[in-house]
């Protein structure tokens, strides 16, 4: 009994799991790897699970403190995960950090360049900037205007949830496979 006065009290633990795992299921929803043109490996997912966690931190970042606070408990569980997912691959635990420093340099990398994108609605420059991550080392990768039309239109859905929404962990993406307005349609 006294030793749960020392214990960490997470009371937004439900919330954060319920919101993690909707993020999560977001980013392997099939419609981006087999129309969108990610890769369907460790590193596509890894990609399509960073977008989706930018976007969403994107959104909470104008949101109150509480709304701040819980994105910041999503990033612990997504880079926890990344964690988990490594040491399943087989990577032993000296290699671990080594590859969480690299892997967390890229998504912070790719939130300053997807951020400055998405703030001036640039679908080309976005498609650009995800074709080079996606596909840093192809010369015939895909084009990715579809993505990058996604995910302005997925920001800007994530903007109409209410704080509510956010607060109780109920923040659901845009469906990939949503028809686009005319206006994103090349």
């Amino acid at each position: 009994m006294i030793f749960g006065l020392f214990k960490k009290k997470n009371r937004n633990q439900a919330i954060i799991n319920r919101q993690y795992a909707t993020l999560t299921e977001t980013a392997r929803i099939p419609f981006f790897y087999s129309d969108l043109h990610v890769p369907d490996t460790v590193m596509g997912r890894f990609e399509m699970l960073s977008i989706v966690m930018i976007l969403f931190f994107r959104r909470t970042a104008k949101s109150p403190v509480s709304g701040q606070e819980l994105a910041q408990e999503i990033v612990d569980a997504f880079f926890q995960d990344i964690d988990h997912s490594i040491r399943e691959l087989g990577i032993g635990d000296q290699g671990v950090p080594k590859r969480m420093k690299k892997l967390a340099g890229m998504f912070y990398g790719r939130l300053e360049t997807y951020a400055a994108a998405l703030e001036n609605k640039n679908e080309a420059e976005l498609a650009g900037a995800l074709r080079r991550n996606i596909y840093p080392n192809a010369d015939d990768a895909p084009e990715m205007r579809e993505l990058a039309g996604w995910m302005i239109r997925a920001e800007a859905a994530l903007a109409t949830i209410s704080e509510d929404e956010i607060s109780t962990g109920q923040a659901v993406l845009l469906d990939p496979a949503a028809p686009a307005p005319e206006r994103y349609v090349s």
